[in-house]
């Protein structure tokens, strides 16, 4: 539902108005630009707080017309404040940009030569690394690893346990033995500080497993740092590193990419060199960033998962012995970038939790909700969600436990590794279902059974959810300590794991913008994963509660997932994909700004 800004007055609500009223709104909804024609001859929401009882958003081609003889209008290439295109889209002038700087850049990298490589080599790595699967089956992490050897892009789709990070260190493995002693600089980079540490972990724990010399081992690059990091972000804004001063690395490796927004993925992008390799890890099923775009999924959907160039599909059948199928959707310029993981390593035929996600995925909801209720799996559940009144008893019954064992740790390995046990994930951040009342009843029930003693507004235990960027302190939306008894300063100090594979401590009292973490959003759980979750839906229909949200929610989880929530509330969510408007699959597509 449109929200426009009442500051003009009834004579100004004109068609120009209305336009730069609906571009404006459809950032701060996660869109990058308004289509015109979703809100042609409909009625202005909210006529009584505007003014404008009555009134309608013109007729599109009227709308069109008037919006293009305005001074302040421009076409696709002008430089004005707003920017209408031929599919009627229309873009603040920044978000026009900055999707066409992304689409540059990744269109210029797709299409790059391929690299020249050792294909003995080469041959006898993808071998040595990458189990053979049985006969008549692809190991499709091996025509990733091939993809990113040859591709100046390459993008790495796969949901949960299908290894994408663990398929991430063995090309690194490749590409430090395609180096030959030559020095290779890599960097590896997150959203948040917490997908940074988790990246870095899994890569220093996969590389021992890995069947190459000690040499290659020890040159495998595992230090990872937040984007904003490796960008060199600066206290007064900016990047030091951007479009006029280039990150000096010859591959650029990005994980959890869906948690990453427009403007960032832009800067980042314009800040490569024109010979970095480009590598994008995540999950194209995941929910989008909270700030504007969906760019994976959309950088995903434009190259067409799994879809093959006559050329790329050779060196497959050369390398591996693999014979791909023949490209099946009409090449797109980021044809050859882009690899789908689908086999589970973590969820087999056995698991609830793999069954569940994949119905999830296929939009059935009600096959979805009848496998939860009564599918037999022991790592999936269903409960009605009790009515207000009742729902702090019934969180209290379930989970203090294990809010009480968090709540008695002094060491941080051990606090964190309780925090990640057990996880209650809202759907919603507002209201009585919502992760501000939830946080609330958790915290009165431990303070009456004796586990919180406050001093001030912080106590033992608390963990601490980061919610805005914090340049100065090196701590970014998404990031969570857990307020622990210091014994160096005989006080409360916030432990955040650092990217090092350490922790930081930090005065409580420092923090710019946080907020309690016993309960998180699922939002907020990107790039995250618990081994036991509940996922608290409300008791109603809300258009934020989608099948992406759903899907999300339940594979952070690595044992065991229960979900509460109502049939209808739970079967229209898994229906209702998320939408977001952007013009960033056309150009990818067609390789063009």
């Amino acid at each position: 539902m449109v929200r426009l800004s009442s500051g003009a007055g009834t004579d100004s609500l004109n068609e120009l108005w209305f336009a730069a009223a609906l571009a404006s709104n459809a950032v701060s909804r996660g869109h990058i630009c308004a289509l015109l024609p979703d809100w042609a001859g409909k009625p202005v929401e909210d006529p009584e707080r505007l003014g404008t009882q009555g009134q309608k958003f013109p007729d599109l081609l009227e709308w069109v017309e008037r919006l293009k003889a305005a001074p302040v209008v421009g076409s696709p290439g002008e430089f004005k404040p707003l920017i209408l295109d031929e599919k009627y889209r229309l873009y603040l002038q920044r978000y026009w940009a900055y999707e066409g700087q992304l689409a540059d850049v990744l269109v210029a990298k797709a299409q790059s030569p391929k690299r020249s490589i050792d294909e003995q080599l080469l041959r006898d790595g993808l071998q040595r690394l990458f189990p053979q699967p049985d006969e008549g089956e692809i190991n499709w992490q091996q025509v990733a690893a091939l993809a990113a050897i040859l591709n100046g892009l390459t993008i790495i789709s796969g949901g949960p346990g299908t290894g994408k990070t663990f398929t991430m260190t063995k090309i690194l493995a490749l590409m430090v033995e395609q180096a030959r002693g030559r020095s290779l600089a890599v960097a590896l980079a997150a959203p948040t500080g917490k997908a940074a540490a988790r990246l870095k972990g899994v890569i220093e724990q996969s590389k021992g497993s890995l069947n190459c010399s000690a040499g290659v081992k020890a040159l495998i690059p595992q230090e990872a740092s937040t984007i904003h990091r490796l960008l060199g972000s600066m206290r007064r804004g900016g990047f030091r590193f951007n479009r006029n001063n280039h990150l000096a690395y010859d591959v650029v490796v990005i994980d959890e990419t869906s948690m990453s927004d427009l403007p960032i993925m832009a800067k980042l992008a314009s800040a490569l060199k024109g010979d970095t390799q480009f590598i994008l890890l995540g999950d194209k099923e995941q929910l989008s960033s909270v700030e504007p775009g969906a760019i994976f999924g959309e950088i995903c959907e434009a190259a067409g998962v799994n879809n093959f160039s006559s050329a790329f599909r050779q060196n497959v059948r050369r390398l591996t012995g693999y014979t791909l199928p023949e490209a099946r959707e009409k090449p797109s310029a980021l044809i050859d970038s882009a690899v789908l993981l689908a086999k589970n390593y973590r969820f087999g035929t056995q698991s609830g939790i793999g069954m569940l996600s994949a119905l999830v995925n296929e939009g059935d909801g009600r096959a979805a909700l009848e496998l939860l209720k009564t599918g037999g799996f022991r790592d999936i559940s269903w409960q009605d969600v009790p009515p207000v009144e009742k729902l702090a008893g019934a969180l209290e019954r379930h989970s203090l436990e294990y809010y009480a064992d968090c709540l008695k740790v002094d060491e941080p390995v051990k606090a964190f590794a309780l925090f990640n046990r057990f996880h209650m994930l809202c759907a919603l951040r507002e209201g009585p279902y919502g992760v501000v009342s939830v946080n609330q009843m958790i915290q009165q029930f431990c303070a009456r059974r004796g586990l919180i003693k406050r001093e001030g507004r912080w106590y033992r235990g608390q963990p601490l959810l980061v919610v805005e960027n914090d340049y100065r302190l090196r701590l970014f939306n998404g990031d969570v300590g857990i307020l622990i008894h210091d014994p160096e300063t005989a006080s409360l100090r916030v432990f955040f794991p650092s990217e090092e594979g350490t922790f930081r401590k930090i005065l409580a009292g420092r923090l710019s913008a946080c907020e309690t973490a016993h309960a998180i959003t699922v939002h907020k759980s990107q790039g995250s994963e618990f081994e036991h979750i509940l996922v608290l839906l409300p008791d109603r229909y809300s258009e934020v509660v989608t099948r992406e949200l759903i899907y999300t929610a339940i594979t952070r989880a690595r044992r065991r997932v229960e979900v509460w929530g109502r049939d209808e509330v739970f079967v229209e969510a898994v229906s209702s994909p998320t939408r977001r408007v952007s013009g960033l699959q056309d150009r990818l597509r067609n390789g063009t700004r």
